[in-house]
């Protein structure tokens, strides 16, 4: 009889924090930027330069850790973490090992309908290294230390997660949290959020936990499910054909779907960690905790629950309207304005979304303004365009954040409203369409559609289809 597996899956999730400046300078953390340009004497690495703790790098963490349900370490340090690699340009990292700036959390996720806890071993503040640019060319490597010191907090999971469903669940809430709470952008393509996977295998039913690996390089959702069902097949096949698994850090290549051995995996003695001697101990003060704790903006669990008490709205539409922080923003915004809920809800997850497909762009990419959709939303609801030229105009909006009300009047696409001009138009198309006149008379209802049809492209879109309606049944009744 076949054994059957489980897979065991825990996570260490880096996140850069969206502050200016570095952790322990005055650099600019901005993406992008010709290589070494955001750099000085302490991200370099220079002997004699001193780090000078980010205010604000404290104050994300901790706002993380409350949102993710920690227990804050009020009294905490930072430590050296002692690696040679070129990226790494003191040699040693500064970070946390003895004192995390939070413990013990947990996140509720969902899968199949199914909710869980995973727990959150602890969140530590730590710098993040340079990034290696490798020529295949030249067959020789290029260090850029642009990245080097820019603030990162490390989620580390406890091994609660047993499949890659599950593992997306949990990293779509650490992200919408995040999101939310404006401590990182989270974007995965610009290594904003990273994760790394620590897996093992055992048969289900023991107690005790296999031999894991680290999976490194996953840069996106779909790669990080990719990785996780073949380590899981790997170390399974080694077991099976009565080999072990080692311990060792793996790098993923999404494009061969594969992974190879990086190096074997290091644990805490090998770092040789001593508390830093150039940085004094984070005193985290009631005060400053409840100040922080404040400040927190309402989350998206809470969104979906005032959603569907306050707007008469699918639960679909929340669904997708509070995954985005960005869609969400806007959402409230065009309400705010005065817009009504279902339509800016309509707008949103219709041609917003038809957009956003056609572009190719997520949700935390959108450009145009609140006030412009509650503008456009206004001036269909007063009949002052309809519903095709108020399609045109936001497709506008949508790429340029035009002004929709400067736009239509420019572009000469107000309704026309003139009853008698409007009638003649139709008396010319009743004229000249005998045959659907006829058809129309003799009970076709459907007949009166070409003839609205005709109308429409002689008004070249301006003029409102229910009036145009109304007026065709007179001029045919009489």
């Amino acid at each position: 009889m076949s054994k059957t597996f489980e897979t065991v899956i825990g996570l260490e999730v880096h996140v850069e924090l969206a502050t200016k400046t570095k952790i322990f300078c005055g650099c600019s953390t901005a993406f992008g930027g010709a290589p070494n340009t955001h750099t000085c004497p302490v991200c370099t690495g220079m002997p004699g330069s001193l780090p000078v703790l980010n205010k604000a790098v404290v104050e994300k963490a901790v706002a993380v850790g409350l949102a993710t349900n920690c227990t804050i370490t009020q009294n905490c340090k930072f430590d050296r973490k002692n690696y040679f690699y070129p990226d790494n340009p003191q040699n040693y990292q500064i970070s946390q090992l003895y004192y995390p700036i939070c413990r013990d959390g947990k996140v509720e996720i969902e899968v199949d309908g199914k909710k869980k806890f995973v727990r959150i071993h602890e969140i530590h503040m730590e710098e993040d290294a340079g990034k290696l640019v490798h020529d295949p060319y030249t067959d020789s490597s290029l260090v850029d230390y642009n990245r080097s010191g820019v603030p990162l907090i490390e989620i580390v999971s406890e091994p609660d997660m047993r499949s890659a469903e599950e593992v997306i669940a949990y990293l779509e809430k650490l992200r919408l949290i995040i999101q939310y709470l404006g401590a990182s952008d989270c974007k995965l393509n610009e290594g904003s959020m990273r994760a790394d996977v620590n897996l093992s295998v055992r048969e289900v039913g023991t107690e005790k936990f296999g031999t894991r690996t680290e999976m490194k390089n996953l840069n996106s959702f779909k790669a990080i499910a990719r990785a996780i069902e073949n380590e899981k097949e790997r170390q399974i096949d080694l077991i099976e054909s009565g080999e072990e698994v080692v311990q060792e850090t793996r790098r993923w290549d999404d494009t061969k779907e594969y992974s190879y051995a990086m190096r074997s995996k290091e644990d805490a003695q090998d770092y040789r960690y001593f508390p830093d001697p150039d940085l004094v101990p984070v005193v985290i003060s009631d005060a400053w905790m409840e100040e922080i704790r404040a400040r927190q903006p309402e989350l998206r669990d809470e969104k979906r629950i005032r959603y569907k008490e306050e707007y008469d709205i699918p639960e679909y539409d929340i669904d997708i309207l509070t995954n985005s922080k960005r869609l969400a923003d806007i959402f409230e915004e065009a309400i705010a304005l005065g817009a009504a809920p279902k339509k800016v809800s309509n707008w949103l997850m219709v041609e917003t979304m038809r957009l956003m497909k056609e572009a190719g762009i997520d949700a935390d990419d959108l450009s145009f303004s609140a006030a412009h959709l509650a503008t456009i939303i206004k001036l269909v609801d007063t009949k002052v365009i309809n519903g095709t030229v108020a399609k045109e105009v936001f497709e506008k909006v949508f790429a340029e954040n035009i002004d929709p009300e400067k736009y239509v009047e420019e572009h000469g696409l107000k309704t026309v409203n003139d009853e008698g001009a409007l009638t003649g138009v139709i008396e010319e198309i009743v004229a000249a369409n005998p045959k659907s006149v006829e058809d129309y008379k003799s009970g076709k209802e459907k007949a009166i559609g070409f003839l609205v049809g005709q109308t429409m492209k002689a008004m070249k879109g301006k003029a409102d289809p229910g009036e145009v309606n109304r007026i065709l049944k007179e001029v045919l009744s009489r």
